[in-house]
């Protein structure tokens, strides 16, 4: 009696889904969940707080003013009697607003540029050397200027708080590109000797469908990465006009404004300092550790470790 073959039957199982590589290889990193968790935290506390604390942050209750934490104001209260936890959900969400329109404005910008000027050769030198003028300029005099030349055309335009809004973001947005041009341009440069690039131009694919079908996809990792440091950097700025007074006005709170207001009774109520500025502080920690996760997650050879 002889024995039958025994076929092999093999398993064919499904590719496995990258953005669960990904996810795999950032949760690895403690400080970047810890970031995301706190990053998700205080935009739910801006978004659902005011709907839950629907104290007005502008009613002013002279009777009030300058009291300490208590059930019924658990920030305390202003030199106006205007309720610190009210005010700072709605500061809080003026600058998650302005760190993430201002950072898709320079990403959009700098994504434009960094491609442009790795694809093309003939308009590399002219787009670098005008990205490292906008980066020898100093950007705190550059922003000030800006600022002092447009706000009141804007406020006549658009109203106090609107146009402030878009001279801000605006202004963040158009001097905060650089770095992802950079980036960009470098990983661009290194796709188009890559084989699928070459076998694309060699069939004849036009360049604004090489673009956008090759190159785009594959350097979305670096724009990520940059997105999250961008709003880091853009709630920085913004705080940073505001506690110099040039930012939005008195009665339209940010977490900046916030810190402005309270610099005159910083030893007789230090908790008005502290509460935007730990705001503030561990908002921009959680975005950056968030980046750092992302950067390690994204990168093919590190994930996988």
């Amino acid at each position: 009696m002889t024995d039958m073959p025994v076929e092999e039957t093999e398993i064919i199982r499904p590719p496995r889904n990258q953005w669960l590589d990904v996810w795999d290889q950032f949760k690895t990193h403690k400080g970047a969940l810890m970031g995301a968790a706190f990053f998700v935290f205080i935009l739910l506390a801006v978004t659902i707080g005011p709907l839950i604390w629907t104290i007005d942050p502008t009613y002013i209750d002279i009777r009030a003013r300058n009291q300490g934490p208590s059930l019924g104001h658990p920030f305390g209260t202003d030199q106006l009697g205007r309720d610190t936890l009210a005010r700072m959900l709605s500061g809080g969400q003026v600058s998650v607003a302005v760190g993430v329109a201002a950072m898709a404005l320079s990403l959009v910008v700098g994504t434009f540029i960094g491609v442009l000027a790795g694809y093309f050769r003939r308009l590399d030198g002219i787009l670098m050397r005008l990205t490292d003028l906008f980066l020898a300029l100093p950007l705190l005099p550059l922003l000030l200027v800006i600022i002092m030349l447009f706000r009141d055309a804007l406020r006549s335009a658009f109203g106090p708080e609107g146009g402030i809004f878009i001279l801000i973001v605006g202004v963040i947005g158009i001097t905060s590109w650089m770095q992802t041009a950079r980036i960009v341009r470098g990983d661009v440069l290194a796709l188009k000797e890559r084989e699928f690039v070459l076998a694309a131009r060699s069939i004849g694919t036009p360049s604004h469908r090489m673009i956008t079908r090759h190159v785009l996809p594959n350097v979305l990792s670096p724009i990520m990465v940059s997105a999250t440091l961008g709003i880091a950097n853009a709630i920085i700025t913004e705080s940073a006009l505001s506690f110099l007074g040039l930012g939005f006005p008195s009665d339209f709170p940010t977490w900046g404004r916030l810190l402005f207001d309270s610099t005159d009774y910083l030893q007789q109520y230090p908790e008005r300092v502290i509460w935007p500025g730990l705001a503030i502080s561990l908002t921009v920690l959680s975005v950056n550790y968030m980046g750092d996760g992302l950067r390690d997650a994204l990168d093919p050879r590190i994930r996988g470790r």
